[in-house]
């Protein structure tokens, strides 16, 4: 476990951009457990969304993947035991060892040491941050050719904002989501809505509790539009779009963070 299963760069800005679920790679002694094959993995990854990390030069791109464990739940769930801890998936062909899970585990740990370091640089830096969290959602879960989820249930751009201190951050979260909803998008505009689908993970609150008034999380679920969700071909053009309306949004953020 030598080699870091992520990469964090850091810059002078203001924000902070991670894509935690956006990796696939399992270390080998958890690839020769698992009972899923790739189609199964990468469904329920975040495929692409490192691709947008671009907009903030503080950024950190995850590489493993959240079956090895989920830096976006508590501690003590963060390795999915059993089939409740992951939809209901086949994940192990034998149960893995204490010491297998532990080696996760201390990944985490690891993880969530260098995004302290990164988030305490940034703050002392610039005395406010946002970190956007960015993730992806499926919303064909009934199959292939079925019927996609409720679009009135299920917005293009899901903002997470559950643990958020609103009356310190409502000027950062409302700059964002207007600058995202405003862009241009295939002759109209993303559908952008705040708690629909999800309020954000734990790593958003991790961030929202730990440096209140400082620094606050806003986590971004982008419907999988960029792509088709069970052949796992990409969309090039809606990824670029969705990038350049995300960007618009960062760049919000700085003006709310200045003014």
């Amino acid at each position: 476990m030598s080699e870091s299963p992520w990469v964090v760069h850091e810059g002078d800005d203001p924000v902070i951009a991670t894509a935690i679920h956006a990796g696939h790679v399992l270390r080998p002694e958890l690839l020769a457990l698992s009972a899923l094959d790739e189609e199964d993995r990468l469904r329920e990854e975040d495929p692409h969304t490192d691709r947008w990390l671009g907009l903030a030069d503080n950024r950190i791109a995850v590489s493993t993947s959240r079956f090895e464990v989920d830096l976006n739940r508590p501690p003590a769930s963060a390795f999915y035991v059993e089939s409740k801890d992951a939809w209901g998936l086949t994940l192990w062909q034998s149960p893995p060892t204490d010491d297998v899970i532990a080696r996760s585990r201390h990944r985490y740990d690891d993880f969530y040491r260098d995004l302290g370091e990164l988030c305490d640089k940034v703050a002392a830096a610039n005395g406010r941050f946002v970190l956007l969290d960015l993730h992806s959602y499926n919303h064909r879960r009934s199959g292939h050719d079925a019927p996609v989820d409720d679009p009135e249930k299920n917005p293009e751009i899901n903002v997470g904002t559950g643990s958020l201190d609103r009356g310190s951050w409502s000027d950062v979260a409302d700059a964002f989501t207007t600058a995202v909803a405003e862009f241009p998008f295939d002759g109209g505009h993303l559908d952008v809505r705040e708690n629909v689908r999800f309020q954000g993970g734990w790593m958003s609150r991790w961030i929202n509790e730990r440096y209140e008034g400082r620094g606050c999380a806003l986590a971004i679920e982008v419907k999988k539009i960029y792509m088709d969700e069970w052949t796992g071909e990409a969309d090039e053009s809606v990824i670029a779009n969705v990038g350049d309306a995300l960007r618009a949004g960062a760049m919000a953020i700085r003006d709310a963070l200045a003014s």
